[in-house]
Formats: C-alpha cells, sequence, structure tokens
C-alpha cells in the first residue's frame, strides 16, 4: 500500500505535468481545435465517454440528470493571445505560461477528476458528473459557444449546481456582475489650433463628460449576504487629428460593471442616462450578471468541503449563461485571478493538489 507522502508526490506530479502540457498546447481564442482534440483523447484513452458536441465544445461524463444529482464542472479551453510566454515551464512552486492561471490548471483538475473517477472500482459518492469545456471564453460573450450548447443540449439544464473553474484561487465565489462596453463620441467643431476660439474642442467635452462620469464612484449592493460593487470607466480615450488642428470629435470606451440586481435594459438605461448628455452613446455588448444561488444544499457541501466561506464575483464569468439557462452556478478554480492574462502568468502546484482534493471530497462525501 502506498504511503500518504507517496500519494501526494504522485498527484503533485500528475496535475503539474498535466498542466504544463494543456499549457503547450496554442489555443488562442478562434484557435481550439488542437487542444478539443487532446481532452477528447484524454477523457477516450482514461475510459470517460466523451464526445466532440461541436463549435469547439467538449462533453463528458453524464450529460443528463438520473434519480442522483447532477453536478457540472465546467471550464473554458482558450486564452489570450501569448505575450512570449508560451511554452511553459515547470518550476518547484509553479508551473508557469500561458493560461496556466486562467484557466489552463482548472482543465487539468477536471480531467484529473474525471479519470480518477472513471478508474475507481467502487461507487464515488451520491452524485452524478458532467464535464463541460468549450473554447472563445476570452472573447464578449457574444461571441461565446456555451450559451448555445447548453440550448441544444437540454440534458445539461437538468444539473443541480455548476461549478465553472475559473481562477478563483480556491475561494468559493458566488454570482457575477454585468457588463456593458460602450463608445461614447463626444462632438465639437474642428479649427485652426492658431484660433481655438473659433473652434469648439472636443477633448474640452470628452474631459467635462469623463470627470463627471468618473464622480460616480463605487456603489455597493448586498445580495444573499455578498457583496458586489458596481463601477463605471472610461477604459480608453482618442482625440486629435494633426498637432495644429483643434479636434471636433472624440471617442472613448467605456466600461460599466453592474450589479446582478439589475438586469440588461435597467443597466443600459443608467448608462445612457449618465453619459448621453455629455455624448453619444452605442452599446456593443451587454451581458447580464448572475445572483448567487439560493438554499442549494450542493453549494453548502462544497462550502464544507472547502472549509471556505462564500464570497461576491467582482468580475463577469460564464456563472452568468449558466444562470441564464436555469443552473445555479459557482466559481472555483485553482489559479491566482492575480496572474491571470500576465506575461509572467502562473498557478501554483500546491493550488492545483487543494482545488483537486476539495473537488473530489465534495463529489465523494
Amino acid at each position: 500500500m502506498a504511503s500518504k507522502g507517496t500519494v501526494s508526490t504522485d498527484l503533485e506530479s500528475r496535475l503539474a505535468e498535466r498542466t504544463l502540457q494543456l499549457v503547450d498546447i496554442a489555443s488562442e481564442s478562434g484557435a481550439e481545435r488542437d487542444i478539443v482534440e487532446h481532452v477528447l483523447d484524454v477523457f477516450r484513452h482514461g475510459g470517460v465517454p466523451a464526445r466532440n458536441a461541436g463549435d469547439t465544445c467538449v462533453l463528458a461524463g453524464a450529460t443528463s440528470r438520473s434519480e442522483r444529482p447532477l453536478v457540472l464542472l465546467a471550464g473554458h479551453l482558450d486564452t489570450v493571445p501569448a505575450q512570449d510566454n508560451r511554452p511553459g515551464r515547470r518550476t518547484p512552486e509553479f508551473v508557469e505560461g500561458l493560461g496556466a492561471s486562467d484557466m489552463k490548471g482548472g482543465v487539468a483538475v477536471m480531467l484529473d477528476l474525471a479519470l480518477a473517477r472513471a478508474t475507481c472500482a467502487v461507487d464515488r459518492g451520491s452524485l452524478d458528473v458532467a464535464y463541460v469545456l468549450f473554447g472563445r471564453e476570452e472573447l464578449p460573450a457574444a461571441q461565446s459557444p456555451l450559451g448555445p450548447l447548453l440550448a441544444r443540449e437540454p440534458g445539461l439544464r437538468s444539473a443541480d449546481l455548476a461549478i465553472m473553474l475559473e481562477p478563483t484561487a480556491n475561494a468559493v465565489q458566488a454570482g457575477c456582475l454585468g457588463n456593458i462596453d460602450a463608445a461614447w463620441t463626444f462632438r465639437g467643431r474642428a479649427g485652426h489650433s492658431a484660433r481655438p476660439w473659433l473652434a469648439d474642442n472636443a477633448i474640452d467635452r470628452a474631459a467635462g463628460g469623463v470627470q463627471a462620469l468618473h464622480a460616480i464612484g463605487p456603489s455597493r449592493s448586498t445580495i444573499d449576504g455578498l457583496d458586489f460593487t458596481q463601477v463605471v470607466s472610461v477604459t480608453t480615450l482618442h482625440a486629435g487629428l494633426a498637432n495644429n488642428v483643434i479636434p471636433g470629435a472624440a471617442s472613448a470606451n467605456v466600461n460599466f460593471r453592474y450589479s446582478p440586481d439589475l438586469s440588461a435594459e435597467q443597466a443600459e438605461r443608467m448608462l445612457r442616462g449618465w453619459c448621453e448628455p455629455h455624448g453619444e452613446i452605442d452599446v456593443r455588448s451587454n451581458s447580464p450578471g448572475a445572483r448567487p444561488p439560493h438554499d442549494n444544499p450542493l453549494l453548502d457541501r462544497l462550502l464544507a468541503a472547502s472549509e471556505a466561506t462564500i464570497e461576491a464575483k467582482q468580475a463577469w464569468t460564464p456563472v452568468a449563461e449558466l444562470a441564464a439557462a436555469g443552473i445555479e452556478a459557482v466559481n472555483f478554480g485553482p489559479g491566482d485571478p492575480a496572474f491571470a492574462h500576465r506575461p509572467d502568468e502562473r498557478v501554483a502546484v500546491d493550488a492545483l493538489m487543494r482545488a483537486d482534493r476539495i473537488l473530489e471530497s465534495f463529489l465523494c462525501a
């Protein structure tokens, strides 16, 4: 019989090697074909029923509810563009490289759990598990394949809880903020910089609008005991034609992270009320948020396994798409969000092992 230390060493090596293998497969958003084939091969060779569900999506394990509760473990396969951080590398403490935190470490944990359950000769607890993997998560939500997948796979919508393995540093984070991106255009009148009084400088209009918008400041809403902070920010600002021309137009991008208490329509009306006195608003994308699960015994079971309290998710994640399909969902994963999308992206090997053990305890309690 292997010692506990041997088991820990085996798990550490297995998770780190699998994460590094996933990091080294190029899978920027829109180019997920190779990683889709890889995870299908891993599932099939490990004895886990799996299929290509189309449009960068992979389904494995159970795909509908039986007499036992159904849990979805979900993750995305794509990454942001590389920043000279692929191939990855392993150090004693970390796996480093593109997507290590967001979220190939989480995918590695999903694969490990699926294969461990498939090779176990005894019943692995009181839950059925579906593994849902998909691409294009790092693009605007309108391009996500997850919503269409849930629409064409009704069995998945019978799930009792979904766990999205986004980077949370192994905290359980519930709900998520809504997210609007909008173009904000300020109109003035162009003119010669030697006679600015004959022009109407659009930069002045933009400066006044941005100052007024940022003066609104953050606002907090408490939902089921969790605090979500609503914020609006100008993230880009462009103006100017030449060094001797007063600009007649300026443009900005506005990003509004809104409370999950608001509908998409309510959030858009609020943003227009703030911005339209200063310039024209063109909403480019609007993804509503998600409220936390309410009185869900499986969430209680996950919290007990993690020995942690629940937090609000101060971002938008695909839990919103799951919630829109009628599936209560939370975020929980080994990646550290502080390292997501960075050139020095990494995930701690200890965090991979902790996530694996917490989810195994949750699934097999």
